[in-house]
C-alpha cells in the first residue's frame, strides 16, 4: 500500500553553505524509502547569498525539489505561511530546518504516525529523544523559560513547541490558514494553538536531533527571545477578541517595535499572500 502524498517545506535564509548536503540527504532518503508521492519545496526568505543557485544545482538531480523565492525578507514564519498556502493537493505537509538538525529518517517517523493525530511534532524534551549534540546551556535556559511562558499563556501541555520537525494533515492546515499571523520564530506556537483551538489533535513524540553550528538564533539570542515573547503575547490576545479590539490604537507602536527596535518581521494582519517567484527548478538548464 502506497504511503500518503507528502509535501516537505524547508525555509531558508542565506543557507548556501549548509543546505546542499541536507537537500541531497533528504533527496536520496525519500527516493529510496518512500512509496508515496513526495515533494520538497525550499522557501527562500530574502536570501542575499547564493542559496537559490545551490538549490537549483541539487534540483537538477532530484525532480521533486522546487523552490519558492521571496526576494524580500518575510521571516521564517512568513516563509512557512506562504509555503503552506501553496500546498498542492497532497495528504500531508510538514517542515524541517535547512541546517539538517532533523535527519530524514526522524521526519519519516513522524509521517508514519499521522494516522494517530492531525499533527505530529518532534520533541527534544521528552524521554526517549536522541540528542547527538545538545543545544548550549544558554539556549537550553532560554528555551525552558520560553516554554514556561507558552504553557502559562496557552496550557497546551506541549514540552517542545519549537522543534522544527512537524507534519500535519493538509485538511487541518487549510482550516487554520487564516489564523497564521506570526512571521518570526514564534510561528510554531501560533500554528499549534490554532490547531488545538480548532479542535485538531496534536501528538508530541521524542525525536532525533543534532544541534548545528551557525544558528542565527544564537547570534541574536536576546533580540530573538524578546521578539518571540511579544509574538506569543500577541497570539494570546488575538484569542481574547474583546481585549484585542481595544488595543488596535497601539498597532503603530507595535509596528515600530518590530521594525525599528527588534528588526524582526512584523505579524501579519491577515492571510493576504506576498509577491514571490515560484519555479520548477528541475526544468532549468
Amino acid at each position: 500500500m502506497a504511503e500518503p502524498s507528502l509535501l516537505l517545506l524547508i525555509p531558508a535564509y542565506n543557507e548556501e553553505r549548509r543546505i546542499e548536503p541536507v537537500l541531497r540527504e533528504y533527496g536520496h532518503y525519500f527516493s529510496n524509502n518512500y512509496s508515496g508521492k513526495f515533494q520538497l519545496v525550499v522557501v527562500l526568505n530574502g536570501c542575499r547569498d547564493n542559496t537559490l543557485a545551490v538549490v537549483r544545482r541539487v534540483a537538477a538531480d532530484f525532480s521533486f525539489i522546487t523552490a519558492l523565492d521571496f526576494p524580500d525578507p518575510i521571516g521564517k514564519g512568513g516563509a512557512l505561511i506562504e509555503g503552506l498556502k501553496r500546498a498542492p493537493a497532497v495528504d500531508l505537509v510538514g517542515y524541517v530546518d535547512a541546517d539538517g538538525a532533523s535527519p530524514p529518517h526522524a521526519f519519516h517517523q513522524l509521517v508514519k504516525l499521522t494516522d494517530r493525530a492531525d499533527c505530529v511534532i518532534g520533541s527534544r524534551w521528552l524521554p526517549g529523544a536522541v540528542l547527538h549534540q545538545a543545544q548550549t546551556r544558554v539556549r537550553q535556559f532560554t528555551s525552558r523559560c520560553f516554554h514556561v511562558v507558552v504553557e502559562r499563556l496557552f496550557l497546551m501541555h506541549i514540552k517542545d513547541t519549537q522543534c522544527p520537525c512537524k507534519v500535519m494533515r493538509r485538511a487541518a492546515v487549510e482550516k487554520i490558514q487564516s489564523s497564521l499571523r506570526i512571521a518570526d520564530l514564534a510561528f510554531d506556537v501560533n500554528l499549534l494553538y490554532s490547531l488545538k483551538h480548532a479542535g485538531f489533535t496534536v501528538l508530541e513524540v521524542p525525536t532525533e536531533w543534532t544541534d548545528k553550528m551557525g544558528s542565527k538564533v544564537t547570534a541574536s539570542l536576546f533580540r530573538s527571545s524578546l521578539t518571540m515573547f511579544l509574538s506569543v503575547v500577541r497570539v494570546r490576545l488575538i484569542y481574547w477578541p474583546r481585549v484585542y479590539r481595544f488595543l488596535r490604537p497601539l498597532r503603530p507602536l507595535e509596528t515600530w517595535i518590530y521594525k525599528k527596535l527588534l528588526r524582526a518581521p512584523q505579524p501579519r494582519p491577515g492571510p493576504k499572500p506576498s509577491a514571490s517567484r515560484e519555479e520548477s527548478l528541475n526544468s532549468k538548464a
